[in-house]
C-alpha cells in the first residue's frame, strides 16, 4: 500500500493533484446531486487509469459498482447497508474506518484491503464523536490488524509522519493540511517526496 494516500472532496482536486505522482487517492465526494456525483466518479476513474493511480470511492459502494472502479472506502454505518458479497463478486477492494476496538474486529471480519484508525491527532476537518487517538492505540491496531494494512488519519502533517510510521501505520491519510495549504500543488510534492522514503 502506498504511503501517501491523498483524499479530495471534487474531480477538480483530483486533475489538479494527480499528475503530481499520486499513487492512492480517495474521491470523498460530499453533498452533490447524483447525476454530477456519477460524472465526479466516472471522471476520476479515467484520470487515475491514465495515470496509474489507485482510486478509493468513498462510501458510494453502488456507483463504485455501476461505474466499474475497483476499490472503495466504507464508515462504520455504510457498512450497515454495503452488500460485501456483490463488492467481493466485483473484485472491489475494500477500506473500513475504524474509531474503537468493536469497530476493528468488525472491521477485520470483512478481509478489508485496509483498515483506517482516527483521527490520530486532533482534526479540523469535521467535529468528531472521537477524541485523539494518538500514537499508542495506533502501534496496538498495528498488532491487532496483523497483515492487514493500517492507514493513520486525523490531524497528519509531513512533521508528524516520522512518528506515524514509527508507531506501525503503513499508510497516513491526507485531507486539510493539503486542501488548506496556501499551494497545496507545492505542498502535494513535499507530502510525496516525505512518503517515498517510508515506501514499505
Amino acid at each position: 500500500m502506498d504511503p501517501f494516500y491523498l483524499i479530495v472532496g471534487t474531480l477538480a482536486e483530483a486533475e489538479r493533484l494527480v499528475p503530481l505522482g499520486v499513487r492512492l487517492i480517495q474521491l470523498r465526494a460530499k453533498q452533490m446531486e447524483a447525476p454530477e456525483l456519477r460524472r465526479q466518479i466516472a471522471g476520476a476513474r479515467d484520470l487515475c487509469a491514465r495515470h496509474g493511480t489507485q482510486l478509493v470511492v468513498n462510501d458510494h459502494w453502488q456507483l463504485a459498482l455501476d461505474l466499474g472502479c475497483d476499490a472503495v472506502h466504507l464508515g462504520q454505518e455504510d457498512m450497515d447497508s454495503a452488500d460485501f458479497p456483490a463488492l467481493a463478486r466485483a473484485g472491489i477492494r475494500i477500506g473500513l474506518s475504524t474509531h474503537d476496538e468493536a469497530e476493528l474486529e468488525r472491521a477485520l471480519s470483512h478481509d478489508p484491503a485496509y483498515v483506517a484508525l482516527g483521527p490520530v491527532w486532533p482534526t479540523l476537518l469535521k467535529k468528531m464523536a472521537w477524541g485523539p487517538q494518538g500514537l499508542d492505540r495506533v502501534t496496538r491496531w498495528k498488532a491487532m490488524a496483523g497483515t492487514t494494512p493500517l492507514v493513520g488519519i486525523g490531524g497528519v502533517t509531513v512533521d508528524r509522519l516520522p512518528g506515524l510510521f514509527a508507531a506501525g501505520a503503513d499508510s497516513a491519510a491526507v485531507v486539510t493540511d493539503i486542501a488548506r495549504a496556501p499551494d497545496p500543488v507545492a505542498r502535494c510534492r513535499a507530502w510525496i517526496a516525505a512518503t517515498r522514503a517510508w515506501q514499505r
